[in-house]
Formats: C-alpha cells, sequence, structure tokens
C-alpha cells in the first residue's frame, strides 16, 4: 500500500446507491407486486417477512412494527415493563435504547461498556440490580453480540427479562446463537442505514415466547386483537407493506452483504495494523460472527483526525459523541462526569471508517492511507 495518498478520493461512510444498482430489478419488481395489490397495511408480505425473519433468527415468532425504537418499547412492555421499573442498558449505544425505557415511565439504569468491544460489561451489571430491576437490555454494538452468558446467568438467578437491542447487528451471533434470539425478546431495526435497512423507517421484534408474542401483537395495534375491541393501552405500530416487500428482497442478499462487509474489515485491519498503529482496531471477542454495521477505530486527538478526513474526501461518523448518562434529558438521574470513566473514554475516542458492502479495496486503502497522514499531521 502507499504510504500517502496521490489525489483526492471521496468515499463515503455509506453509499446506499451502490447497494441498490445491483438489486434494482427485483425491488421494483416487488413494490410493483404491492401496488397492484393495493394492500398496504400488514398484508402479505408482512406476514412473508415475519416468518422469514423468524427463521433466519432461530425464533418461533415476529412480529413486524414501525421502526426500531418501537420495537424496543413494545418489546420491553411484552415482558411486563412500567411505570417504577428499573431496566439496565448500556450508556454507550444511541438514545432510543435508554429512551424506550422512559416511555414506560420505567427508569434507565447505566452500566459500564467492555473497552475492547464497546458492548456491555456483564461484570457491571450485577451491582446494579435491585429490587426494582425488571429486566436488562443489553446492545449488540456495531454488530457484535454482547457476551450475553452471564447476562442470562444474572437474568435467571434474579427473575429478570433480557430485551435484546440488536438494530446494529442481524445476522451476527454468539456461540452458535444468532443475535435477537436469546433473550426474551430481540428487537430489529429496519432503519436505511442497517446491515437489512427499508426504504424508510420499520422495525420487528423476535421472540420464542407465545405470551410475549400475543402482548406484541395487541400492543401494535391499540391494545387490540379482535378487531375494534380493545383490551389494553396500545400504539399504532405496524410496518409498512412496501417496505416488507423490499426487505424480502434484501434478505435474501443479507449474508452476502454480511461476508463482504467482514472481508473490508479484514482488510482494515491488515493496513492500519500496518500502517497506522496508533488506531486501535475494532476488538473481535472470539465469540461469533461480527458483522460490521460499523468499522469503528480508537484514535486519540479524534475530533481533530475526523476534521483532517473529511478535508481528504473520507467521510467518518461518531457513534456516539455524548454518553446517554450524560444527556440533558436524564441530568435528573444525577450522574456526573467520571460515573462510567471507560464509556466516556469511548465517547471521546470512537470514530467509524466508511463501511458498506460494496467498499473497493482501493477505498479501503485510501482510507487507511489518509488517516495515516490524518494521525501523523
Amino acid at each position: 500500500m502507499a504510504t500517502a495518498a496521490k489525489s483526492i478520493m471521496t468515499v463515503p461512510i455509506l453509499d446506499l446507491k451502490a447497494q441498490y444498482s445491483t438489486i434494482k430489478q427485483e425491488v421494483r419488481a416487488a413494490i410493483d407486486a404491492v401496488l397492484e395489490k393495493q394492500h398496504f397495511i400488514l398484508g402479505p408480505e408482512v406476514k412473508a417477512l415475519e416468518k422469514e425473519i423468524a427463521d433466519y433468527c432461530g425464533t418461533k415468532y415476529a412480529v413486524g412494527v414501525a421502526s426500531g425504537t418501537d420495537a424496543l418499547i413494545l418489546g420491553l412492555a411484552a415482558c411486563g415493563v412500567g411505570p417504577g421499573d428499573e431496566v439496565i442498558v448500556p450508556s454507550f449505544s444511541f438514545i432510543a435504547t435508554a429512551d424506550a425505557v422512559s416511555a414506560l415511565g420505567a427508569k434507565p439504569v447505566f452500566a459500564e461498556i467492555e473497552r475492547g468491544t464497546f458492548n456491555i460489561s456483564p461484570a457491571s451489571v450485577e451491582p446494579l440490580i435491585t429490587a426494582r430491576t425488571k429486566a436488562l437490555a443489553p446492545v449488540h454494538l456495531y454488530g457484535q453480540c454482547a457476551d450475553m452468558d452471564p447476562l442470562l446467568a444474572l437474568a435467571k438467578s434474579h427473575n429478570l427479562k433480557v430485551v435484546e437491542d440488536t438494530a446494529q447487528a442481524i445476522g451476527s451471533t454468539y456461540k452458535g446463537r444468532r443475535a435477537a434470539a436469546m433473550g426474551d425478546v430481540g428487537c430489529i431495526s429496519f432503519f436505511p442505514s442497517k446491515n437489512l435497512g427499508g426504504y424508510g423507517d420499520g422495525g420487528m421484534a423476535v421472540t420464542n415466547s407465545e405470551e410475549v408474542f400475543q402482548r406484541l401483537l395487541s400492543l401494535r395495534s391499540h391494545g387490540s386483537i379482535k378487531k375494534y375491541f380493545s383490551v389494553e393501552q396500545g400504539w399504532n405500530s405496524r410496518l409498512d407493506e412496501l417496505q416488507a416487500a423490499i426487505l424480502r428482497v434484501k434478505l435474501r442478499h443479507l449474508d452476502q452483504w454480511n461476508g463482504q462487509r467482514r472481508a473490508a474489515a479484514d482488510h482494515y485491519d491488515r493496513l492500519l495494523q500496518e500502517c497506522v498503529p496508533e488506531a486501535q482496531v475494532p476488538a473481535r471477542s472470539g465469540l461469533g460472527d461480527h458483522v460490521f454495521h460499523q468499522y469503528t477505530i480508537r484514535v486519540e486527538a479524534r475530533d481533530l483526525v475526523q476534521k483532517r478526513l473529511e478535508e481528504m474526501g473520507v467521510t467518518t461518523m461518531v457513534y456516539y459523541p455524548t454518553p446517554i448518562h450524560r444527556q440533558p434529558i436524564y441530568a435528573a438521574l444525577g450522574y456526573q462526569e467520571g460515573s462510567l470513566p471507560v464509556t466516556e473514554a469511548a465517547c471521546r475516542q470512537a470514530v467509524s471508517l466508511p463501511m458498506f458492502p460494496e467498499i473497493t479495496e482501493e477505498q479501503v486503502e485510501y482510507v487507511c492511507v489518509s488517516l495515516r497522514q490524518a494521525v501523523k499531521g
């Protein structure tokens, strides 16, 4: 690999147009089929996708909802979370993980993360369990499963529910089990940027519990299973038929795309370890398949490095610059700077490099050369 960039190349953080060009005819045919049927809400495409996602994840049931956030809210509610309860969540995540807890009148309690994987630290969870704790909500961040066995053991010993936030990790595995299939309910996002993304909002909750499944069906439709007969407070949260049709097309390609992401990550690893030793490459837990929703490194002077990369045409993103426990919405909970030092360090150092299935070796090499220049100054 060259040690200096010869000319400016533009490398986006994500290139959805490149993906669309490979499946355009399949997608348009699927959309046209829905338009011909004129069935747009909870039709045959949603039902078929629910079965296919359940089969893919290895669960008995799946329920399509309006977004990944709704999957979390409804999943927690279906597990009995409500006012006065506490749910333990990692602070290094998108706000929706905690916000879903708050939306139900419950209190998020913030756990520390592992430095290497960025995932929730099981060792930090047990001291947080109280008589009010109702559930654990681990996040499979950046496409790698959290260390689930210790969390599941804790949940069993304390009679807690486990709600998996699988927004970024569909297709990843942990000791031979699929993400979303290990807890009481798994919550999936189909936001367009996800490994399996629609062309708008969408989500799904999967479960092996008949009881949770029935609650999810009720909660997504105004607390009603029988039409015009509501038995509880619910939501209007239904996956659109058009989105389901698109997602069924894309699901057929998901394993191939995840494989391409892993190959790109391997290429990044080799080049960065060779030419940018100052950047810490993503840690692999060795417990299953990482699907690299993001390729996230750690680097000192992160903000300056990111600015220099932008000047060289490389788009990066910071997920997440402010930990949830320090967000204004949770100021009343009293967390101070330094409360979760590993999380706070990650917020200062983490930066995600361009990652998508169609990224070329040339693009990866340009990103690495540019990063070397940005770090060296």
